[in-house]
């Protein structure tokens, strides 16, 4: 219609958070925060591997955690047991995070006094993945009972992770899941990607990851 002006709203707010994202981005890294950003989807195991993390690297390493959800505080109180700080993050009813948000939390977390800062973001393949929050690496969890199809039902997700750990393989025995064929799909989306085969439960191949990331918090 003449004479009305149309804003191309989504492509204004992705701008926009980019922005934001990238000067939070350089903010931590001034202050040698690593800032892991940890995505999958509900029921994957995201909390159970975020606490063998967290036991293999607190005592090397000053952990802040950031819990997102939309409502409750149970993973909170788990992860506050481990000793390491841990705040709630509530969303509103949002299904993910914004580098807005995200600098709220590490305020409140107090970011210049650690060494890492997880951000373990709002339980879903979709909404997460599409804004940068600011973190310096981006990390998710596929669980074997969800498929090895979810690369190619879930391209963003894959594409922007540099690593992806594929859980609950102690039940692999159990499920239609074709470990080499889940490999392929994720290295078609993201050739890049770094792939660990982990099982949260018994903690095989947790080392494997935990090195990994020592290396990266290592040459922030």
């Amino acid at each position: 219609m003449d004479g009305v002006r149309i804003v191309e709203l989504k492509k204004s707010v992705f701008e926009s958070n980019d922005r934001e994202a990238e000067k939070l981005r350089d903010e931590l890294k001034e202050k040698g925060v690593f800032l892991l950003n940890l995505m999958s989807s509900p029921g994957s195991g995201k909390t159970t591997t975020l606490l063998r993390t967290i036991e293999a690297l607190k005592a090397k390493y000053r952990i802040g955690v950031m819990e997102a959800d939309i409502d409750s505080d149970v993973d909170a109180g788990k992860i506050a047991e481990t000793g390491v700080r841990c705040i709630q993050l509530h969303t509103g009813g949002m299904c993910h995070l914004d580098a807005g948000m995200t600098r709220q939390g590490m305020e409140e977390l107090t970011a210049k006094d650690l060494d890492l800062a997880i951000l373990e973001n709002v339980g879903n393949l979709v909404c997460p993945a599409e804004f940068d929050t600011g973190a310096t690496c981006n990390a998710m969890i596929l669980s074997v009972p969800e498929g090895d199809d979810k690369p190619l039902k879930y391209p963003l997700m894959f594409t922007v992770c540099d690593a992806v750990m594929i859980n609950k393989i102690d039940v692999l025995p159990y499920f239609d899941f074709d470990m080499e064929r889940c490999r392929q799909n994720i290295l078609m989306r993201n050739p890049k990607a770094q792939i660990f085969p982990v099982s949260a439960k018994t903690g095989e191949g947790i080392s494997e990851w935990v090195k990994w990331l020592e290396g990266r918090i290592d040459r922030k």
